[in-house]
């Protein structure tokens, strides 16, 4: 998988513009549509398994304050790092929602509390992908995202070692393995790089406009970027081309239009106003259909 600036669609948590997001349930799904590749959030549990979940907190996709009341932190939260993997087993998975007033995000999605749907470790998600690509005969990829690497640091624990060994074990190793590793940490992804030595394709993510300041360096360390489409210009994603970095912008959805009058149009100004390499959708469907059109 060598930098080639191909368009890509990256299944944003899976299908999750259909199914509760980093369900397996919304992973095969994603799967069965075709993307380049299935995107996994990793953050690690008490007993240092890599759990596929988009926070640190769990209180937005499980029924946690129910199940485990008494397990919530002073600040209200409850930690994915304050349950085993087998505690975590427990929860189940509902569409996103705020725990404040109890609606659900994208109202016209999946129906919140219906189903059952539950958390899953990395290598779960692995095995399943893998053994997907041999049944299928495809080659998809994995995109996995270190959450919060200094906020694990801090509770005792190396994310990025422990992801990197999963990721070593499974057969992802170098550029030519279908499988992206992407982090916000600029310093983590650094580290990743240069003291841990990671041969993988690397994605800086950016979350501040600022930051679009900085392709040079990140260009000494990573392969491509990940901003948000709207803050960037096509002079951006030039800039990025001229120093060998692929651009892949977060996040497309069909239900959250803006100013654009349809996801046809969003998606238009995405791969070809901007000149994307790749984009991350809750709708991958929609997207390969694009791109294949």
């Amino acid at each position: 998988m060598e930098s080639k600036l191909s368009k890509v669609v990256i299944a944003h948590r899976g299908a999750s513009g259909y199914l509760p997001e980093h369900t397996l349930a919304s992973k095969a799904m994603a799967y069965a549509m075709q993307p380049d590749f299935l995107e996994q959030d990793l953050v690690l549990s008490k007993d240092d398994v890599p759990i596929v979940i988009h926070d640190i907190h769990l209180e937005a996709v499980t029924d946690v304050a129910s199940k485990f009341a008494d397990r919530k932190r002073a600040d209200g939260h409850f930690y994915v790092i304050d349950f085993t993997y087998k505690e975590l087993l427990k929860l189940n998975v509902t569409e996103r929602f705020n725990p404040e007033t109890n609606l659900q995000i994208y109202p016209k999605r999946f129906p919140k509390g219906k189903g059952s749907f539950k958390l899953h470790s990395f290598q779960e998600e692995i095995e399943m992908i893998q053994g997907l690509n041999k049944s299928t005969g495809n080659t998809i990829g994995i995109y996995p995202e270190i959450k919060e690497p200094a906020f694990h640091l801090n509770e005792g624990k190396d994310i990025s070692k422990i992801v990197l060994k999963v990721l070593s074990d499974y057969g992802y190793l170098d550029k030519n393995d279908m499988c992206i590793l992407q982090c916000f940490d600029a310093n983590e992804l650094q580290r990743i790089r240069k003291e841990l030595h990671s041969k993988l394709f690397l994605v800086q993510l950016i979350e501040f406009k600022e930051e679009a300041q900085k392709l040079k360096l990140f260009s000494t360390y990573a392969d491509g970027v990940g901003p948000w489409y709207k803050q960037i210009s096509k002079e951006f994603v030039k800039e990025a081309h001229n120093l060998n970095l692929e651009v892949h912008a977060y996040t497309f959805r069909a239900d959250d239009l803006g100013e654009f009058g349809s996801f046809g149009a969003l998606l238009d100004y995405g791969f070809n106003t901007l000149n994307l390499d790749g984009v991350f959708t809750d709708f991958p469907d929609m997207a390969v259909e694009f791109l294949q059109e």
